[in-house]
C-alpha cells in the first residue's frame, strides 16, 4: 500500500522558506526600532557628565522658579 502524498519523506530533510529571522543582520527591517526612552538612556551613558550636569541645571532652575513664585505670591 502506498502512502498518501502529504506524508514527510523521512529521507529528504524539509527546507524553510521562512525568512523572517530577526536575528539576521541582512534583513534589518524585521526587528522594532528602538524606544525613544531607550535611545534617551543611551545617550545619557554615552555622555555621563554632559547629561548630568545639564539635569542638575533644569532642577536647579525649576527650584530657583518655584522658591521665586512662592516669595512673590505670599
Amino acid at each position: 500500500m502506498s502512502q498518501p502524498n502529504s506524508a514527510v519523506d523521512p529521507v529528504t530533510p524539509q527546507t524553510s522558506t521562512d525568512t523572517s529571522n530577526p536575528s539576521d543582520p541582512a534583513n534589518p527591517g524585521s526587528e522594532a526600532p528602538p524606544s525613544f526612552v531607550k535611545l534617551a538612556m543611551r545617550n545619557m551613558v554615552r555622555k555621563g557628565g554632559k547629561s548630568l550636569f545639564h539635569f542638575s541645571l533644569t532642577v536647579t532652575a525649576l527650584l530657583g522658579l518655584l522658591v521665586g513664585l512662592a516669595y512673590l505670591t505670599r
